[in-house]
């Protein structure tokens, strides 16, 4: 017994290890793709980023004591944390932790960065090279947070948000969040050429990261219960989500059950679980890999 518990323990830490491993690599990935190649040609890849990278140029020489204007990484970390203590009240984030730890890296990176190698662009003259490899370093540090079962925050997590709080999807809010930020750019720089090569990226970018994401992010998930009732109610109405109901029978005493299969993202399976708790202590839950060809339960 005791052996198990020491390689249960081992195994522990090592995934603990690794997991921060993939976020300081992911998170230094994505701030050399800040500061290295989007920022020098005022692209504006969405998200708390994008915002940064305009309020970088518009306060240029506005503060004595900030001739090259606000710091990227210290804006978006004024933006991070209102949204992280958002997230964390309307849909718990069972991330939290690492996702503190993602998004305090990525603006320490940014920063230190900008100061090490200043805001020269690394490939002269270059729009589209810039774009591509910016999208593509920035996909690859994704990549790594998410295999960390980590995020950035940023305004992703307002997009659950708001889907949460409405009958939108969280992918088409990303979109329209995202655009929005882009069109920021083109109002402030006057210039077609930004939104253009920033959706440029922004594609490159969600290319990287289908490409590397391989694994589904959905679980499939099987709760027995008796409450089944309420917990329909918590499925459909508070967590959004489909679900179908499969009529099985006990082994052991015959008795007719009700079994709820749903499918969820990874990093919602937490929530899932102590909502289910909550409702009923005895209820019995299981999860198993979900096929890339699964079909929504409920449609």
């Amino acid at each position: 017994m005791e052996k198990l518990f020491n390689q249960t323990s081992n195994a522990s830490w090592k995934r603990t290890v690794g997991d921060y491993t993939l976020i300081v690599v992911g998170a230094f990935l994505q701030a050399l793709s800040y500061v290295l190649f989007l920022a020098p040609y005022k692209i504006v890849p969405g998200g708390v980023y994008g915002i940064s990278i305009v309020l970088h140029y518009v306060t240029e020489g506005v503060f004595s004591f900030m001739p090259e204007g606000l710091p990227m990484g210290m804006t978006a970390l004024c933006f991070n944390i209102p949204l992280m203590v958002l997230a964390m009240k309307k849909i718990g984030l069972a991330s939290g932790p690492k996702t503190v730890v993602t998004f305090l890296l990525i603006s320490i990176f940014t920063d230190l960065l900008s100061y090490v190698v200043g805001y020269d662009p690394l490939v002269k003259n270059d729009h589209f090279i810039a774009g591509f490899y910016g999208g593509a370093i920035l996909g690859i540090g994704v990549t790594c947070v998410f295999k960390a079962q980590s995020t950035s925050a940023g305004t992703d997590v307002l997009a659950r948000v708001i889907a949460n709080q409405s009958n939108l999807k969280v992918s088409n809010m990303i979109i329209l969040l995202d655009s929005i930020i882009v069109m920021l750019g083109l109002i402030v720089f006057q210039d077609w050429a930004v939104p253009l090569y920033s959706w440029f990226t922004i594609f490159v970018y969600g290319k990287i990261v289908e490409m590397f994401q391989t694994e589904n992010p959905s679980r499939a998930v099987f709760i027995v219960s008796r409450k089944t009732d309420e917990l329909k109610d918590l499925i459909l109405n508070k967590l959004h989500l489909g679900g179908t109901f499969l009529h099985g029978r006990g082994m052991y005493k015959g008795e007719e059950r009700e079994i709820i299969f749903t499918l969820a993202e990874r990093k919602d399976l937490p929530r899932l679980k102590d909502k289910v708790k909550e409702i009923d202590p005895e209820a019995f839950v299981s999860t198993m890999h979900a096929s890339k060809d699964s079909p929504r339960p409920g449609i």
